[in-house]
Formats: C-alpha cells, structure tokens, sequence
C-alpha cells in the first residue's frame, strides 16, 4: 500500500524518462535509496525539474511503497550545493562517493552512519576541502558496508598495536615490522603511509582536523586503496573511471 511520506535526502543521479518525466535517485538516512518517477519535471518553468537536480538536497515529499518505484509529490526547504554542481573535479569526486554507496546497498535499506559519511564528506567537498582526500577516507570507511572488514588496530599475527606496519591485501589488514620477512603479499607502503590507511579507516570523519598531504603520500595511498578495492570487492564504476581518466589528463 502506497503511502505520503516526508523524507531528507541528497538526489545523486537522474536520467530522463518519457517525454517530460525524470528518474530521479535520492540518498536518504532512514529510507535508503529511493528511485523517484518526477512527472512533469522536463516542462518549462517547472519547479520540479530545479529541486532535483543532482547535489540538491532537503525535504521531499513521496508516495511510496517501501520498495519499487515511488513518485516525488513535491518538496520543502530545498537546496544545492553549488560549489559541487559548478566545479567539474568536485562533481566528480562527489559523483563517485555517492556512486560507492549506491552500489553497496540495495533500495530501500537504511544506510544509517553511512548517509552521515556521505553528507559530511560531500559538504565538506563543496566548500573546497581536497576532494582526493575526502574520498579516500570515504573509501576506507566504506568498507565494512561491502563486507570487506579489514584489520586496523593491530597486527594481524602477534596483535601489536604499536610500531612500524604494512598493510597486506591477502591477509585482510596490517602486519608489523617482525612479520615483514614472512609476508610477500604485503604492499611495501612505507610506514607513514600505512598510518594513514589506518588513520581514514578509524577515526571517525568530522573527527579529522586538517589534512595536508604531500602528492606523494596521496598518490601511494589512492594506489594501496584501489588495489583494496580491485582485489576484494571488483567495482567497475563509470564515476571511477570518468574520475580515473580526469586525473590523468589534468
């Protein structure tokens, strides 16, 4: 049975459908991922079309069954956020943080603490935070949401907690310095740079205070994380690729 139901949400992709209705997905917290149908939103002056294009975010109002398609009745207290809708890098960077999520639930399932990453991480973007950084933090925050839970804290084999560590794919998490002999499958990351795996994987996100990175440190740890990712959970995003082909040119 449909019903009216007031929802807070981030609309993330639409596509067009029909002559004059759009397709619209929506991240909300408690409801999960929405499809909405917005009729009439491809016809001139409507309102319809302005409060859902992507990074609009705030109240809508739907029908909905709690699973298939829903439909946008209207909306209240809508915003965009600019600073990612105008800026072609922030747009992707966004595009793929959202695109993560979307692939890692299915419709309608609550996404709790991960809506929160989301919406942090996205405003944090749009008033001009390094988007790499944010994004690989996401990135290893939203592991556990593809089932993949790797070991952080301490060391995999004898569980020190302290000391110079590498992180192996193979094994599911970090290793320290007396086990780097035995392990081969290891990512020979350098010790600065494992911390900050550990670092984004752990600490909550509106915890991280600043982070100025040299190109270096960001560019071994957006390799070590792809590599986390192609290996255990093999997404082939078009957001990562768009995202992919943007950096090698620029």
């Amino acid at each position: 049975m449909r019903e009216l139901k007031e929802v807070q949400g981030i609309v993330f992709k639409r596509r067009k459908y029909k002559d004059t209705d759009l397709i619209v997905k929506i991240m909300t917290k408690n409801n999960g991922i929405i499809s909405l149908i917005v009729k009439g939103a491809m016809r001139p002056k409507s309102k319809l079309n302005a409060a859902t294009l992507n990074f609009s975010y705030g109240t809508y109002v739907i029908y909905t069954s709690g699973h298939g398609l829903s439909s946008l009745r209207t909306y209240k207290e809508v915003k965009q956020l600019d600073g990612i809708y105008d800026d072609l890098i922030k747009n992707a960077y966004a595009s793929f943080i959202l695109d993560l999520i979307d692939h890692a639930f299915v419709e309608y399932q609550s996404i709790g603490k991960y809506y929160d990453l989301a919406d942090f991480a996205i405003h944090k973007i749009n008033e001009g935070v390094d988007p790499e950084i944010i994004t690989q933090i996401v990135q290893m925050q939203l592991l556990t949401a593809f089932g993949v839970q790797p070991e952080l804290h301490r060391c995999l084999i004898c569980k020190k907690a302290e000391g110079i560590f590498d992180y192996s794919i193979k094994l599911g998490g970090i290793i320290c310095s007396d086990h780097f002999n035995d392990v081969q499958s290891r990512l020979y990351l350098k010790p600065k740079q494992t911390a900050l795996l550990r670092t984004m994987g752990l600490v909550p996100i509106e915890r991280l205070g600043k982070i100025s990175l040299q190109s270096e440190t960001k560019l071994a740890t957006r390799k070590a994380i792809d590599r986390i990712y192609r290996e255990t959970i093999d997404l082939n995003l078009k957001t990562k690729k768009f995202l992919d082909e943007m950096k090698f040119f620029s």
